[in-house]
């Protein structure tokens, strides 16, 4: 698949890209149906290797809810298909070079009517290390549809030329953010998608997504890639090009 001229034009100018149609809609189909009742189920059973952060409701009696989901391709056979597959890597490769190397992958379950606004931050505030560089690329692949009612994703273009900006640390599980937590920004673009559409992103990228005030939950994955050797504790399988 790769990016046309015009798609890698935009990404270098704006630090980030959507791709339609990533990924089949059969295979959509097939993520969807196993993700499905995964509230009830990881409450009860959590696998090894998946780490959970559960939405806060006010209201104790609420049933819990999956915030988001840490290395997601654990409990999804589609999932891990998709972080690997030929049509994604050719994108990734055609950002960071031929030496891939999966850093995560992050379920995000922005809950109907209660779920969370993310504030704005650059992935690499996160991480960061003495060890990398901000060579790391996103691609959030969309389950469900997303539009601003349920909190789609949002950048403002170009940020990622702008170096790692000063963030404060939150009291809260999203750790560290820029200062503002969310808010509405003039500069920031959203970015409505469709069951198998991907965005891809650089670490430097600024983003965030307002709250989810629809009916609709808003089901996300987030693969993030490295360059191979970049840190060896942040690439935790190489796909594609030399090993470590």
């Amino acid at each position: 698949m790769g990016l046309t001229d015009a798609e890698q034009k935009f990404y270098d100018q704006n630090g980030y890209v959507l791709k339609k149609g990533l990924i089949p809609s059969g295979e959509i189909s097939h993520i969807e149906r196993e993700i499905a009742g995964l509230h009830e189920r990881m409450s009860k059973n959590m696998p090894d290797r998946v780490g959970i952060s559960w939405e806060e409701f006010e209201d104790e009696y609420l049933p819990r809810r999956i915030r988001q989901l840490m290395h997601s391709e654990v409990i999804s056979t589609g999932l891990n298909r998709a972080l690997r597959c030929d049509d994604m890597l050719d994108i990734i490769e055609s950002l960071i070079g031929p030496n891939i190397s999966l850093y995560h992958s992050k379920l995000l379950m922005k809950a109907a009517r209660d779920g969370t606004a993310i504030p704005w931050h650059q992935d690499y505030a996160y991480w960061k290390r003495e060890d990398n560089r901000p060579l790391m690329v996103n691609c959030q692949l969309a389950i469900d549809g997303t539009d601003d009612e349920n909190g789609c994703i949002q950048f403002i273009p170009g940020s990622h030329k702008w170096g790692l900006q000063e963030h404060e640390r939150a009291q809260t599980s999203f750790g560290v953010f820029l200062p503002g937590h969310y808010r509405e920004r003039e500069d920031a673009v959203p970015v409505a998608m469709e069951p198998g559409d991907g965005v891809f992103f650089s670490a430097l990228t600024i983003h965030g997504s307002g709250p989810n005030t629809s009916h609709r939950d808003r089901r996300m994955n987030t693969f993030a890639y490295n360059v191979t050797g970049n840190s060896e504790g942040q690439c935790r399988e190489v796909l594609r090009g030399r090993a470590l």
